[in-house]
């Protein structure tokens, strides 16, 4: 399909491909216009009906929707903000410059710059930042009939009737219920004596991992977002829960490298940006990894006087490091699921403790018969080394599996405890631990 539409945009045929990419997927056209060089993107974009071009708008990226709004007329950005919901013309905004939001507000009617202006006011990251005024409200005092007529007036242009909610004449939040449960009850029973009065729901300023969390505890499609004063303002839709489950799943997984979070895609980020995202945490892990160059020089002559002991430095470091990895990996999205609290910590500590004593005696016994029986080592430095190897193993897991939750506890993102800092923390104690016991059992 895409060949052929190619084909057809290079013989200037674009009737045929209007005819053809109107029957596409929305989403299959935002990627078909990511493909495009501008110039013809904008002749493709042009030629869509208008509420196509709006679905597909919001699913382009930030850039190519810069570019759009720059290029088309006031009346073309008229006709996609108007076909838009109000959440994603939102969340387009808060991603744009100045100038094209200026640009924006001046073709849209008062009550929707209103609305709009009142949105971008919402803290960051906020349930009330990305939720949609675009929802159904219901009287308790409705028949389910006259609830039926009521969705069916105004439901049309609404981003979901899946489950409407009841409110007050003061927007105060009184229940929920869906749209299966209307259309399976009699027509004459009133609205409350079917509803759901235990509502759950979010503040508009509660922060959007929050929200994240309920909708997985409680597999909702839809929640009700409220003011301080419990009235109803708006509902967050599971397609933007979607977003910031794969937003914030993103920022962990950058920061478990050590690399600065940011929302930009990769191949288009530029190198300089890239660059000054790494740089931090590496001189920060680096300057820090002196602290090992430190405990090797101080038992300088240990080595000197067993110099076999010196080979099997990056066994111990790496295993300790990956040990630590491991446990921080898991806690961290633990963490992250609401499956560890802070009161936990003793559970995961004892947990982690037992842990790395299996695993400590098994990696320290294979390791012992490897270096004695077939690398014929003495038997002493070979005790040393499957020793050391088994307290760095258990105090790696217990570190792994602590450190995110302390940074939890003094108000740090868990996920900066992950590889490259527990693996520069354990190399130090591993050495610490090494030449202590080498010092020990070998009277050196």
């Amino acid at each position: 399909m895409k060949e052929e539409l190619l084909a057809l945009i290079e013989q200037g045929k674009y009737a045929n491909v209007r005819k053809e990419i109107v029957e596409m997927n929305e989403v299959d056209i935002a990627q078909f216009l990511e493909e495009l060089d501008k110039q013809k993107l904008l002749v493709v974009f042009r030629i869509l009906p208008k509420d196509i071009a709006s679905g597909v708008f919001s699913y382009i990226s930030n850039d190519l929707q810069k570019y759009i709004i720059e290029s088309i007329s006031d009346r073309e950005i008229k006709n996609i903000i108007d076909e838009l919901f109000l959440d994603d013309t939102i969340a387009f905004l808060e991603e744009m410059p100045s100038n094209i939001v200026k640009k924006v507000l001046k073709n849209t009617d008062e009550e929707t710059r209103k609305l709009i202006n009142q949105f971008l006011n919402y803290p960051e990251n906020s349930a009330g930042s990305i939720m949609t005024i675009e929802f159904v409200d219901l009287k308790k005092e409705m028949t389910v009939k006259e609830a039926l007529e009521h969705i069916k007036y105004t439901g049309v242009d609404k981003e979901t009737i899946n489950n409407c909610y009841v409110i007050d004449n003061n927007r105060i939040l009184e229940g929920v219920i869906s749209i299966r449960k209307l259309i399976l009850s009699e027509d004459s029973v009133l609205v409350k004596d079917i509803m759901e009065k235990d509502v759950v729901y979010i503040n508009t300023h509660d922060d959007q991992e929050k929200m994240a969390s309920l909708f997985k505890k409680y597999d909702f499609l839809s929640m009700p977002v409220v003011d301080n004063e419990c009235r109803l303002v708006g509902i967050v839709t599971i397609d933007d829960v979607l977003d910031v489950i794969e937003q914030a799943n993103t920022e962990d997984i950058q920061k478990m490298a050590a690399v600065k979070p940011s929302e930009e895609k990769y191949l288009k980020t530029n190198v300089l940006v890239l660059a000054r995202h790494r740089i931090t945490w590496l001189l920060i892990l680096m300057i820090s990894a002196t602290f090992t160059g430190n405990i090797i020089r101080k038992f300088d002559d240990v080595l000197q006087s067993v110099v076999v002991l010196a080979s099997f430095i990056p066994m111990l470091m790496d295993t300790s490091g990956n040990a630590g990895s491991q446990s921080s990996a898991l806690v961290i999205r633990g963490l992250a699921l609401g499956e560890i609290d802070l009161k936990d910590a003793l559970k995961v500590l004892w947990k982690e403790i037992r842990v790395g004593c299996l695993v400590g005696l098994a990696l320290s016994t294979v390791n012992f018969m490897r270096i004695y029986y077939l690398e014929k080592v003495g038997f002493m430095v070979s005790l040393t080394v499957s020793i050391t190897l088994l307290i760095t193993v258990i105090l790696a897991k217990i570190v792994g599996g602590t450190l995110p939750i302390l940074a939890k506890k003094i108000k740090l993102d868990p996920a900066i405890m992950a590889g490259p800092l527990i693996t520069t923390i354990v190399d130090a104690v591993a050495l610490s631990i090494y030449f202590t016991t080498a010092t020990m059992l070998l009277g050196i």
